[in-house]
Parts: C-alpha cells; structure tokens; sequence
C-alpha cells in the first residue's frame, strides 16, 4: 500500500450497491464475488502509471487503500467521481419526494449512484469497441486489451489489469475483434487524451451541449457516445440522456405507459429530477434491467 483517503459521502449512499451496480456493468469485466468492498484498477488522471484501490465502507465514511506509483491525491479525487461522491446528493431525496415513482425506486435501490467509467477516455474507448458488436463481445475485447496491453497493479496480493493509457492507445497498430477503422479511432482518442481534450473537470465546467458538441468531434464519437463520455465519464449528474434507446422504455414499465413517452413528454416528466437527471435516469435503467435481462443477457449497447 502507497497511501490511503477517506470519502464522506453527502446524502444516501451506499458502496454495497456500488458493487452490486458493477458486478452487473459489463464493460467493467468486474467480478467481486458479491463482496461489499471494491477493488479497482485504472490509469491514473494525467498520466500512465496504473492505480489500484481497494475500497471499503466504515461507519458511514468510505476508505480507500492506494497501490502502485499513482499521487494518491490525484487516485482520491478520480475515486471520488468514479463513485459519484464528487456530487452533492442531499437533495436527492427530495426528487423522490416530488415523483413518487423516483420514490419508490430510491426505496428499492437505496444508496445507489452511478458507478462512472473509471475515465471520460475510457468510456470514449468503450463506445469505439463496442459499436455495432454485442456488449459481452465488447466486453471481452476490453478485457483483453487491458490484460495485453495496460499496466499491471497488486491490490492486496491480487494482480489487476488496467486498460491501457493514453500514450499506449495513440501506438495501437490493432487488436483482435477490432472491425472496421475502430484501431484508427482507438489512435486518434488516444492522441485527444493527451492532448487533455477528456479532461473530466474542463469538460464538466463547459455548457452541457457545448461538451457533447466537442465530443462529437472525436473520430467514431456520435451523440448516443457523447452522452456516455458525459454522463458516465466525466460524471455530470444532470442531464437527460435523450439518445439512450433504452430511457423511453424504462419510463413506460416505471410509470405503467403504454410505450415510451414522446421526447418532449419525456422532457416534462424529467423536470422533478432537477438537479439529477443522470442518477434517475439510471434508477430507471436499473429496474428495467431488472425487468428484462437484456444488458447481462448480452444485448448490443
């Protein structure tokens, strides 16, 4: 062990639903055993050198435990956005208090946040694999590339393999189940991160819209793939992800409709979520997992 950070989180939280919520996150590949601590392993913000953490909850404060050459000052803040205990969430409550439907699902899913990509660079990278190839596909390609190609960190006596950094990326000549110009774009993201352009604060400082423009940019990125590096990246806890196919379907098994809203009803519906559209947003993704299967049962993302 390197160093050691504590997080306190502000409103209902609870790191047993984070690992249930990424034990079900296929691009994660994590298998925690159902335990209710975390172990983690990614590049660190700004840089190359592999980050491991071992993370658990003690009375209400959440403790971590850093491995490798990592800042841990640095491991500490992107920890922090990962669990989304950067965000402010004592008033999430009162989002279930004005739709009773977003009541009921913080009942049934209590303490539950979104769990983030471990970067906005490698949510960007996960959109670019698995584009048009199923999630479990994607999934193991991404496993793969991490256990070939990224650096390697000991969290308690156990190796954990990060997907590879920026730098590593920009090289990447190609990697088997990569169809397509997805390697020509791997290279291009790579060359974006070091360049700073997925910086996870600079992007959540920019206008919401603004940030998704940019991100569109990016070679391979379109705007369900925005979104994703937005929301689920850099961690933005307020948008609605209009592009997401699988939001109208959630509203309507959550609110008893007939088929999902139209967008501007959708729209209207999201207003009582102010100031958190994502984190609802997922709540109803989670119960129609729940419902379905589809993501676990290896369904395209």
């Amino acid at each position: 062990m390197t160093g050691s950070f504590e997080l306190v989180p502000r409103g209902p939280y609870s790191l047993a639903a984070s690992a249930r919520f990424l034990e079900g996150f296929a691009p994660a590949a994590y298998d925690g055993g159902g335990a209710d601590d975390l172990r983690l392993a990614f590049v660190a913000d700004g840089g190359e050198e592999a980050a491991g953490v071992h993370v658990r909850e003690e009375e209400g404060r959440v403790v971590g435990e850093v491995y490798g050459g990592a800042d841990a000052g640095v491991v500490r803040r992107q920890v922090a956005r990962i669990l989304s205990l950067d965000v402010d969430g004592s008033r999430f409550p009162e989002a279930g208090a004005r739709d009773p439907v977003v009541g009921r699902l913080q009942v049934r899913y209590p303490g539950l946040r979104p769990v983030c990509f471990y970067s906005p660079y490698e949510a960007a990278a996960w959109a670019i694999i698995g584009n048009r190839v199923r999630i479990v596909q994607a999934a193991r390609i991404k496993a793969g590339m991490a256990r070939e190609l990224g650096p390697v960190v000991e969290v308690r006596g156990e190796r954990e393999y990060a997907f590879p950094g920026p730098l590593r990326l920009a090289a990447l000549d190609g990697f088997p189940g990569l169809s397509g110009r997805k390697a020509e774009y791997l290279r291009s993201l790579g060359e974006a991160a070091v360049e700073g352009r997925l910086d996870a604060p600079r992007l959540r400082s920019l206008p919401v819209e603004e940030a998704l423009e940019e991100l569109k940019k990016l070679p391979g990125i379109g705007p369900f793939s925005a979104e994703l590096i937005l929301l689920r990246g850099a961690g933005e806890p307020d948008h609605l992800p209009t592009n997401e196919p699988r939001l109208g379907r959630a509203v309507a098994l959550a609110y008893g409709l007939d088929g999902p809203p139209a967008p501007g009803a959708l729209r209207r519906v999201s207003e009582s979520w102010r100031p958190y559209r994502t984190w609802v947003a997922l709540h109803l993704r989670a119960a129609l997992e729940e419902e379905t299967g589809e993501i676990l049962g290896g369904g395209r993302g």
